[in-house]
């Protein structure tokens, strides 16, 4: 029986759910009524609010599962990145060097994506993704030649002294570049420049710089030598300019089986190394 006090009068007279919902705060409140508040099951409201509250407890724990995924997934996209760009890398320079031999042999006028693809035996449209222009394939052929030019010839001389150990270190190295030869077609500027003297453009710019990096390196050491007394005051610059010319005859006369242009050439060298201060 609910006590007949004016409040619980006013609640009791609500209907519905809200009506038992009065009824079951009143029994709470003076703990009589048809449902015992002991043993009353939890509410809605408050099951609702307990389940809410285990949700925010186990969210943290969700968010560090999920930001471990996010890290691991991040590893593995950059983990297959570095392998592709690995690839990318080891295609290129597969392409390169069979290019450098073919220039050196037919100028780079006769690269092609489909000879390339041909005798590399890889697709030709894998060959335009990397270098997308004839042009760009170009360019690219003379740096990597460059670079196997410095290899063999100009890192090698520079255990060698400054001045004329040093030039004749450049020669030697330059001699055995043309004469075993490190290329097909001997030396690569011999065999491109008389094609591109004449054309303007990246490919002849980029061989032109190539060829005029070359004298300088020459010229630097025969100025050296003059400044420590090894030779006699003759000018670098021409003295660069004329081992130049008889390293590129020498080239032209061993692609045409003449040996004997190798003694020669030293013999050129030593006239102007031998002269004394």
């Amino acid at each position: 029986m609910i006590p007949n006090w004016p409040w619980c009068s006013r609640l009791v007279r609500g209907r519905g759910v809200f009506g038992c919902y009065a009824i079951h705060q009143v029994s709470l409140r003076v703990g009589t009524g048809p449902v015992d508040a002991r043993r009353s099951p939890p509410m809605r409201s408050k099951n609702t609010v307990g389940r809410m509250h285990t949700a925010t407890s186990r969210a943290p724990n969700e968010r560090h599962t999920i930001g471990c995924m996010v890290t691991s997934g991040q590893k593995t996209t950059d983990q297959s990145a570095d392998r592709r760009l690995l690839r990318g890398a080891r295609s290129r320079r597969a392409v390169t060097d069979r290019a450098v031999e073919i220039a050196s042999l037919d100028g780079l006028d006769g690269l092609s994506f489909g000879r390339l693809a041909d005798d590399l035996a890889i697709s030709k449209a894998g060959i335009q993704t990397l270098f997308r222009t004839k042009e760009t394939l170009q360019l690219a052929t003379v740096e990597a030649a460059q670079e196997a030019f410095d290899e063999a010839v100009v890192r090698p001389a520079q255990d060698s002294p400054s001045g004329v150990a040093r030039i004749r270190a450049l020669v030697e190295g330059w001699i055995d570049y043309a004469a075993q030869p490190l290329f097909p077609g001997g030396c690569f500027w011999g065999a491109n420049l008389p094609i591109f003297d004449s054309r303007p453009g990246p490919v002849r710019d980029a061989l032109l710089a190539q060829q005029r990096a070359w004298v300088t390196i020459l010229a630097t050491q025969f100025r050296r030598a003059v400044a420590a007394g090894e030779i006699a005051d003759i000018d670098p610059e021409t003295a660069s300019f004329q081992v130049s010319a008889v390293l590129n005859a020498v080239n032209l006369a061993l692609r045409l089986g003449d040996e004997d242009s190798v003694t020669m050439a030293w013999q050129v060298v030593d006239s102007l190394l031998g002269a004394s201060a």
